[in-house]
């Protein structure tokens, strides 16, 4: 999967072939087409390997007893520490997008985990609201928003942020979306 993300990355999943994974991976091609008969196979398996990477993490974060804030302020840390460790993976995060107009089992893949991402935060926020931590809102429309503001950090990734960075971007963001969700303090809403 290492090999795949690293082909992937210098090179677009159009130009790469799977001699290019199999010279990365220092393994012989009949081991790699054991496994993947595919270099779409491979792919399809690298979101998949990145879905149960993350996936443990997040659930994790939405099951502890922390607040609603806080968990949110954990899912924006998570994804800070995941670009900080790997931003590779958000540049082929990229490419698999350009993927989902040309390709039906990308598309479906992808549509997949993202329904799942936004499903997590949904829980988060519908647990803010029922514990009276959150203003009344539209969940979904909520949730989509900070997934949006989540997947800000691929651009970090590709182009140099005007002296903003990752860590100032996630700080700033998280700020803005927990003034617009958080209750003020004496039980009335933020106007």
């Amino acid at each position: 999967m290492d090999a795949a993300l690293d082909v992937v990355v210098k090179k677009r999943y159009s130009d790469c072939r799977m001699d290019d994974i199999v010279a990365k991976a220092n393994l012989s091609k009949g081991a790699i087409y054991w496994y993947y008969k595919s270099k779409k196979k491979i792919f399809l398996a690298l979101i998949s390997h990145w879905v149960n990477n993350f996936g443990v993490t997040l659930n994790q974060i939405v099951e502890e007893d922390l607040a609603a804030s806080t968990q949110l302020k954990e899912l924006f840390r998570f994804f800070l520490d995941a670009y900080s460790e790997n931003p590779h993976v958000f540049k082929a995060e990229l490419e698999f997008w350009a993927l989902l107009n040309r390709d039906s089992d990308f598309h479906e893949k992808t549509r997949k985990v993202y329904h799942e991402s936004l499903e997590l935060i949904e829980d988060i926020i519908e647990q803010g609201v029922a514990a009276g931590e959150f203003k009344n809102l539209d969940v979904k429309v909520a949730a989509l928003s900070i997934m949006v503001n989540i997947e800000g950090i691929v651009w970090f990734s590709l182009f140099d942020a005007n002296g903003v960075s990752a860590q100032h971007y996630f700080d700033t963001i998280s700020d803005f979306i927990l003034a617009g969700l958080l209750k003020k303090s004496g039980g009335k809403e933020n106007d």
